[in-house]
């Protein structure tokens, strides 16, 4: 069932897709010319619902995604990764060309101030399969036992870009494709230490944050970081914390990135599959005992300006 959101003067419908996190938005065109009074809508349902889905949203091109995602917030270019020809800020994930990210993460969490949303456009959409799975990492967390979560709260993990490329992915890997990894995802090795538990900075809701780039649990020995770092990403990733979307060509969906981990699901083989990620730059995490996150790699002198 729809629920019609108010705020001043405008009104969104919103449509949720699922019982824990994830809304359809409804009757909005998606542009830089949005009044104010929409914008700020369309924010508080993305900190009510974690992911907002926009159905054909053709009227957008490169150009119209990066001026839209300028309204919420300044625009962030991935540290490694290179931009999209003619653009400042989109990257883009084709299957014919390594964009297949079948696995669950948080984006660019092996940096500081990682990414506060992402803006993904589907461009080419294969007939079946290539789906895209969110996860509501506050529900995540609500759901741990006290004890669970007393230990939690103290635990810091080091993230990296450097990680088994093979492993992660979940599917064959040729020594091209790992190659092309370290050319260029891994071409310079960022690694971050932040707390397990992340007070969002708007909500005030307890997240965890986990995800593939997480390397180890910063004072545990490989095998117990191990056994931990398995619990707490089950409960991330369990079915009703969960939320699905079957993409066509001109949707547009927009998550918080400090709040959900999100997977690729690749299982449209041959198919061609392309969308455009626009990101927003985020904050410094701080955990619930009041510390930041820290930067381990690269070296402070070496870190550049990613914002655009």
């Amino acid at each position: 069932m729809s629920e019609i959101v108010k705020s001043q003067a405008v009104e969104l419908e919103v449509v949720p897709v699922a019982g824990r996190i994830g809304a359809e938005i409804r009757g909005v065109e998606l542009s830089a010319d949005l009044a104010p009074e929409v914008i700020e809508a369309i924010e508080e349902a993305l900190l009510a619902h974690k992911v907002l889905f926009f159905r054909g949203q053709h009227q957008l091109d490169d150009a119209g995604q990066e001026a839209f995602a300028k309204r919420l917030g300044e625009l962030y270019a991935h540290p490694t990764v290179p931009v999209k020809a003619g653009t400042s800020a989109v990257l883009e994930l084709d299957s014919e060309h390594g964009g297949r990210a079948n696995s669950w993460h948080t984006d660019v969490t092996f940096v500081e101030a990682y990414p506060k949303a992402s803006i993904l456009r589907g461009v080419v959409i294969p007939p079946a399969g290539g789906d895209t799975v969110w996860a509501n990492t506050a529900a995540a967390y609500d759901d741990l036992t006290p004890e669970l979560q007393e230990l939690a709260n103290g635990l810091r993990a080091v993230h990296s870009n450097a990680y088994d490329y093979a492993a992660v992915i979940r599917r064959e890997a040729t020594a091209d494709d790992i190659r092309k990894h370290r050319a260029v995802f891994a071409s310079t090795v960022y690694e971050t230490e932040h707390p397990v538990v992340r007070v969002h900075p708007q909500t005030g809701e307890r997240h965890l944050l986990l995800g593939h780039f997480v390397k180890r649990i910063s004072g545990f020995k490989s095998a117990d970081s191990e056994r931990i770092l398995a619990i707490l990403q089950e409960h991330v990733t369990r079915l009703e914390n969960t939320v699905r979307w079957r993409w066509a060509a001109g949707d547009v969906v927009i998550w918080d990135n400090r709040a959900t981990q999100h997977y690729a699901v690749n299982d449209y083989g041959s198919e061609h599959r392309v969308v455009r990620r626009v990101t927003i730059a985020g904050d410094v995490p701080v955990g619930i005992d009041g510390r930041r996150s820290v930067s381990l790699l690269p070296l402070p002198e070496e870190n550049e300006e990613k914002a655009v």
